[in-house]
């Protein structure tokens, strides 16, 4: 075999191997390959190890556009791709200016969270996947915000979220597309518009300061007032009570005494009987001459002498009569 051949042979090997090369695709998991013959649609390639004829068939070059973020800033980056990713993705675009009802302009950020379900018209029936569903979030954006005053749009995130969710999903079914969520991470109203909210929740949060400093000197008067007021009621129950048991006791006593005087008088009569009427004059007549004698105001004379001697007389002969009497004896000491 001469050199000519020889080298001839290399060429054509190199050939083969290098369209065997190009007719051998292999498709990461979740993701899928457009192929194109002779410039129109052919087929998908599913993950996994695929052929296809060299020259002939050709995989679709997809434009695309990602964000990404360094030192704070986003910017972004276009490329090439050719195995169009099945997974959830994330849009992160850069903030935007809207204008809300009450016709303040705040910058708004938010983010799409989305999922390509039908690849070939994610590819064949939109030009630029990122860059149309960048543009149709913007636009939602602008008129659901557009129809809601500032503070509606810093309280009523969950709102403006539900909205987007459902105005951009029904547009991008058509792209085979889904989307998930949309997420506004961020809303920065003017700096003006900033210290006035500022001086307002200051004055919010003063004017609690102040309502609940109010409240709880209240409360600690109201407190003090009940316990005042238990104490006196205390008190007076318990000097009501003391009362009671004095009272109750005093008359307990007067009560005993009174029964013993009854049963001295009783023993008294059974043992003087017919003279006992006389007894009781006499007690009663010489305890009122006692008392007259305490008082040295006064000046007392008997109404008969003949009366008080025979009286005396007489209350001799009871005290006599008691003394031979054991059983009055005992009731008098």
């Amino acid at each position: 075999m001469t050199i000519a051949a020889m080298v001839i042979l290399g060429f054509i090997v190199v050939f083969v191997m290098t369209l065997l090369v190009k007719g051998i695709r292999i498709v990461p998991e979740q993701s899928v390959m457009m192929i194109e013959r002779l410039g129109r649609y052919h087929k998908t390639l599913e993950p996994g190890l695929n052929i296809i004829i060299p020259v002939v068939d050709q995989p679709r070059q997809i434009p695309w556009r990602r964000t990404e973020k360094e030192a704070g800033q986003k910017f972004f980056v276009v490329t090439t791709i050719t195995n169009m990713d099945l997974r959830e993705q994330v849009y992160d675009f850069p903030s935007q200016s809207v204008i809300t009802r009450d016709n303040v302009g705040i910058q708004v950020d938010a983010v799409v969270y989305f999922q390509i379900t039908m690849a070939r018209d994610a590819v064949y029936e939109i030009e630029n996947l990122p860059i149309a569903l960048e543009t149709l979030t913007q636009t939602t954006l602008r008129n659901v915000i557009g129809e809601m005053d500032l503070d509606d749009t810093l309280t009523s995130r969950e709102k403006i979220n539900a909205s987007l969710v459902e105005t951009i999903g029904a547009a991008a079914q058509s792209w085979g597309i889904k989307v998930n969520r949309v997420e506004v991470q961020d809303i920065i109203p003017p700096a003006d518009v900033l210290s006035a909210m500022e001086q307002q929740m200051k004055a919010e949060r003063e004017r609690r300061a102040r309502v609940t400093e109010a409240e709880g000197f209240k409360r600690a008067e109201v407190l003090r007032a009940e316990g005042e007021r238990d104490a006196r009621i205390a008190t007076a129950e318990g000097e009501q009570r003391a009362y009671v048991l004095e009272a109750e006791g005093e008359a307990a006593a007067i009560e005993r005494l009174a029964q013993a005087e009854q049963r001295k008088l009783q023993l008294v009569k059974e043992v003087m009987q017919e003279d006992f009427a006389d007894y009781l004059v006499g007690i009663r007549y010489m305890e009122t001459l006692d008392q007259m004698a305490k008082n040295e105001n006064v000046v007392w004379m008997p109404h008969s002498a003949t009366d008080l001697a025979s009286f005396i007389g007489g209350y001799r002969h009871l005290l006599e009569s008691n003394k031979a009497t054991p059983a009055v004896e005992g009731v008098r000491e």
